[in-house]
């Protein structure tokens, strides 16, 4: 961990996607639900251009959207050579702005930030956005050879520095809330890692990843974190120096902690967890608040056990559901914010 420490005393805050269409009352929602952390929600079920790779594809260079397979390819309509050079002039620069996120790609970054401004004092001290994980988009991007551009050193560094000065384009338009930016990567391909479905290596992993973290520390100090919502190296994701960690605690919190010694590392060096407590993927509708806080205390009382300071792990907490519930009912959804937020409350009154 080689960013910034934060005090999130169990705020909880949502992962991405949501199922809902109404973008206004939607950010509403979030903000009452999640005033300490509001994120801004990717409307999945509205457009095509919300889904998670294609919302960051604008300004990036050879991209073309597949609208059947609601994917994203490599075009050979412009010569590679010449299309990197005119986006590494534009990197280079840097015009922070050409990167931007358009409303007609993110209404619900552009609307969350009015609900904010609305809301006032009720909200604060940070606010949330997301990224496609440099990983992730590479792997889901086929070459004009049919095989993923993750492959590709050269286009896949240029897509990471992309997503990298997309992502700094969003931490300074989330800053104009006046609160503390909060960005994390989305990386569910590392769910496969290791398999022989994610034939990858562990040091491409943790170079792609850095190369987003390295560029964002050097222009903003936004805190960094990295969502997995399936099992996979956390080792390797801690290796790689985010400043918070999300994973599915609902599902995978014995996986998670089969590395008791890199959290706690982690942790003392100043890193916080994002504790993906509320299911989304399995959620039955019969959840109480009490039976997720019993499935959290677990988790909490394995560290305390290994070393960490009850202190430490309120503060270096936060929750989330365990993956985006763009997939979900809109009932589900709303379930599952209302689980978050008394869960949220309940863990600060047990703090007092």
């Amino acid at each position: 961990m080689q960013g910034n420490a934060a005090d999130f005393g169990f705020m909880a805050t949502g992962v991405g996607s949501v199922p809902f269409t109404d973008i206004t009352d939607t950010c509403r929602k979030i903000v009452n639900h999640f005033p300490g952390i509001p994120f801004w929600p990717q409307f999945v079920k509205r457009s095509l251009f919300e889904d998670m790779s294609i919302q960051y594809s604008e300004g990036l260079p050879l991209l073309q959207v597949d609208p059947k397979a609601r994917s994203l390819a490599l075009s050979d309509a412009v010569p590679r050579e010449s299309a990197l050079a005119e986006f590494y002039g534009h990197f280079l620069s840097p015009e922070i702005d050409y990167f931007k996120i358009s409303r007609e790609f993110a209404p619900g970054l552009y609307a969350l930030l009015e609900a904010v401004k609305t809301a006032g004092d009720r909200c604060g001290p940070y606010i949330k956005g997301q990224t496609v994980g440099p990983v992730t988009f590479t792997a889901g991007i086929l070459g004009l050879n049919g095989n993923s551009i993750l492959h590709d050193p050269e286009l896949s560094e240029a897509m990471a520095n992309g997503l990298a000065i997309k992502a700094l384009w969003q931490v300074r338009k989330l800053a104009e809330s006046g609160k503390q930016p909060v960005i994390f990567l989305d990386e569910p391909y590392l769910s496969g890692f290791g398999s022989a479905f994610s034939p990858i290596g562990r040091k491409e992993v943790i170079d792609l990843l850095r190369i987003v973290m390295k560029y964002l520390r050097a222009h903003s100090d936004t805190i960094i974190g990295v969502h997995c919502c399936g099992n996979t190296d956390w080792s390797m994701v801690l290796e790689a120096g985010p400043d918070v960690v999300n994973f599915d605690a609902f599902e995978y919190m014995d996986h998670f902690l089969l590395y008791p010694d890199q959290i706690k590392a982690f942790l003392n060096q100043g890193g916080s967890i994002a504790w993906g407590i509320a299911p989304t993927a399995n959620f039955s509708g019969e959840e109480t608040v009490g039976q997720l806080y019993s499935r959290l205390e677990k988790g909490l009382e394995f560290l305390q056990k290994k070393g960490v300071s009850e202190a430490t792990l309120s503060t270096r907490s936060m929750l989330t559901p365990s993956c985006g519930m763009g997939t979900m009912s809109t009932d589900a959804a709303e379930a599952v914010m209302d689980l978050l937020s008394g869960l949220a409350r309940w863990m600060q009154r047990r703090g007092k």
